[in-house]
């Protein structure tokens, strides 16, 4: 087998060698950490053990539903149109709602949030990301093709301390999310996406009525046991918001 070798002061450095060093080297040093007063880009931060911590920040991710079956069932030229609507509908939306976009990873787009009021701004994202997919996107996609194909998604949000950090190698990395709302929301999308956004309690007890409530006062949330973590208590909404 041929390796493609670094250089090192010696010679040529072998892979093993060197991710044997990367090892050695991160579980032997320290972190350094700082609060984080702004997202942060991947140059923000050293390859080194170095990270920003936010104290409450919270994730919220929006998911394709069913991209398996878009992708096998249908033209390329299709499931692109789908996923490029999506994904620019949800990310816009993000940012319309103070957001930071840190990711996107197939069908899935992941956004930070960490203003005074990130529970409601992330819940409301979520919500106008329903109603664009219903009343934006699904009716240009019947304009263009002749299919009864439904876009479904799911958003999952939840609240958390979260570290940023930075992986990968030199001139090939990014940021990576430490903290249990990263990983949380994420888990979320497993949930129905017959009801497209999904919180946690940590989210849902701090909406205010905009965010908790319908057009008519009534509750738009109903309560979950979720039983693939803990039996926590979860809430979903199959809600939308109009806006302009």
């Amino acid at each position: 087998m041929i390796h493609e070798p670094t250089c090192g002061i010696f010679g040529p450095v072998s892979v093993a060698d060197d991710i044997a060093k990367n090892a050695a080297d991160t579980f032997g040093t320290a972190w350094t950490t700082r609060a984080g007063m702004v997202v942060p880009a991947a140059n923000d931060l050293r390859m080194a053990n170095d990270a920003v911590e936010f104290e409450t920040a919270t994730i919220l991710y929006a998911d394709l539903d069913g991209s398996t079956d878009l992708v096998e069932g249908n033209k390329w030229q299709f499931a692109g149109h789908v996923y490029k609507t999506f994904l620019y509908a949800a990310s816009r939306l993000i940012r319309k709602h103070g957001g930071t976009i840190v990711s996107y990873d197939g069908d899935r787009v992941m956004g930070v949030f960490i203003s005074p009021r990130q529970r409601n701004e992330a819940v409301s994202c979520a919500l106008e990301i329903n109603y664009s997919v219903k009343n934006h996107l699904q009716v240009e996609l019947r304009k263009q093709w002749s299919t009864d194909f439904q876009i479904r998604h799911v958003i999952e949000i939840d609240t958390s301390t979260i570290r940023a950090t930075r992986t990968g190698v030199r001139g090939d990395n990014d940021l990576v999310w430490i903290g249990n709302a990263a990983n949380l929301a994420a888990k979320l999308t497993a949930l129905s996406a017959d009801s497209p956004t999904w919180i946690t309690r940590r989210v849902h007890d701090y909406l205010d009525n905009p965010q908790r409530l319908g057009p008519g006062g009534e509750n738009i949330w109903r309560k979950w046991t979720w039983g693939q973590h803990k039996d926590e208590e979860v809430y979903s909404t199959t809600y939308w918001r109009r806006f302009s």
